[in-house]
């Protein structure tokens, strides 16, 4: 009952939306796209369902970590907590600045070009490891029925091979990867419904109910869940790129996060009911024996196939986000300008290749390994866009926000103190190793960045600023001015 009513207040929350136009700090779009399709609603919903989920593929192991009763608890209270919150700040603030560089744009606004270029260098660095994980899944499913590719020399050519071909993917244009999402996000899914016909006659409703707190590992099932269930902002980078972003942005934020919380805690319900807990078989790419047990080879090889699938999506997706947020940040002069370069296709050329030799780079990494880096430097991203967030509320109440979320300026605070409290929990439970990795790559962030802006002193590289973006800066002090 709390749960339904809860939901109906999300879906008042997202939905709404106003009719105030781009002025001054939201004003514009990324430039001379005239000649480039945009995204509309539908293909966003499935961009958003990948750069956030892709399916159930991964979160076995919740289970492992915890058991079925707190996985199935941590999926479906989980969003309240962190989903929600990340996705309504990204439908006020990505319709505020409806241009590439989403967050970037956000915290460049609100606290300088320094610490939003910290914002791009750690969010885009946490965007790669995550997409360095794709190609771990993909393989780890395949390879009980392919055991060659488990590992040595066949596993680094199928790591590489599906690299290339997925970041060509990317740079034939968002159109293609739209509508790519969409037909992989229905393969994905599909399978588990019919898991779930299946096994109807099977499900033990007291296998749900199974809880050892004696026996937790709290760390791995947290970041499981955060893992699983983050980068809702992530589609702000591709702002720019979205038809009507004032109205299609909140509402495929609305649809796409009833479909990742369902494409999780439906698949887990029907496997965690259906056959015996055994808590060590669940690891990533567990969903596939379970369906060889409920259905048989055909049920098995269609997960197995779809999970290959929705791994791509995830991909393209991710990479899409990442060079888009490059672009968008040479865009406002943060990086040289050869990072606007545009192909054919309207896409990132020079972000889609860092972002690919990234991935490629970062690809040997374990599965455990990518998860916990990548949270940890997510969470510095996210704590400055949660400041960005209320601070912009507090110093320009007035300025136009096309959609705006229905509270306070006290209820933004409020809004933003549980996942601000989880992403703490977070850090404290990161391994030291990990820990002391992330927090050198941060500090490179404080190095990159002055290099830089000695570099175009000196003009050793070429900076410029697009003249169709307004000055977030000088819009800034213009509200400040008007506002006091």
């Amino acid at each position: 009952m709390v749960y339904c009513s809860g939901k109906r207040q999300t879906s008042a929350a997202l939905m709404e939306s106003n009719d105030a136009q781009y002025v001054e700090l939201g004003e514009g779009s990324s430039p001379n796209l005239e000649r480039f399709q945009k995204v509309s609603i539908v293909p966003l919903v499935f961009l958003i369902f990948y750069e956030v989920s892709g399916g159930p593929f991964g979160v076995e192991d919740s289970v492992q970590a915890a058991g079925p009763l707190l996985a199935l608890l941590g999926f479906l209270l989980f969003p309240f907590v962190w989903s929600i919150p990340e996705a309504l700040i990204t439908a006020e603030m990505g319709t505020m600045f409806p241009e590439n560089g989403g967050y970037v744009v956000w915290v460049s606004s609100a606290l300088g070009p320094f610490w939003g270029f910290q914002q791009g260098w750690m969010k885009w660095l946490s965007g790669v490891i995550d997409n360095a994980l794709y190609p771990v899944l993909f393989l780890d499913y395949l390879k009980s029925a392919f055991p060659v590719l488990g590992e040595g020399f066949p596993r680094i050519v199928a790591v590489l091979f599906l690299t290339l071909v997925l970041t060509y993917m990317n740079y034939r244009g968002l159109t293609i990867v739209g509508w790519l999402a969409i037909l992989l996000g229905v393969f994905s899914l599909l399978p588990f419904v019919v898991m779930g016909i299946v096994a109807i006659p099977k499900l033990k409703p007291s296998r749900w109910f199974v809880v050892d707190l004696n026996n937790v590992n709290w760390g791995w099932y947290l970041n499981t869940l955060f893992w699983n269930l983050n980068y809702w902002d992530s589609i702000s980078t591709l702002a720019g790129e979205v038809e009507n972003p004032a109205k299609t942005l909140p509402t495929a934020l609305f649809y796409a996060l009833i479909l990742v919380v369902f494409g999780y805690f439906f698949p887990l319900l029907i496997s965690t009911g259906a056959v015996p807990l055994d808590r060590e078989l669940w690891f990533d790419g567990y969903f596939s024996e379970i369906a060889h047990l409920l259905g048989g080879v055909w049920l098995r090889s269609w997960v197995q196939g779809a999970s290959a699938l929705s791994n791509m999506g995830m991909f393209v997706a991710e990479m899409s986000s990442d060079s888009f947020q490059l672009l968008g940040m040479a865009e406002r002069g943060m990086l040289p300008e050869f990072f606007a370069k545009r192909s054919r296709y309207g896409t990132p050329i020079i972000g889609i290749l860092f972002s690919a030799s990234g991935v490629i780079l970062l690809s040997w990494l374990s599965f455990q390994e990518i998860v916990i880096a990548e949270n940890f430097l997510y969470c510095f991203g996210m704590i400055m866009e949660f400041i960005a967030f209320v601070k912009l509320r507090m110093q320009h109440p007035a300025a136009p926000r096309p959609y705006k979320v229905p509270v306070g300026t006290f209820g933004a605070i409020l809004m933003c103190i549980p996942p601000t409290l989880l992403i703490l929990v977070v850090l404290v439970l990161s391994s030291s190793k990990i820990m002391v990795i992330s927090i050198f790559t941060v500090v490179i962030g404080f190095v990159i960045q002055p290099c830089l802006s000695y570099s175009e002193r000196k003009r050793w590289l070429r900076f410029s600023r697009s003249s169709d973006l307004p000055d977030i800066y000088s819009a800034s002090a213009h509200y400040q001015s008007n506002e006091s």
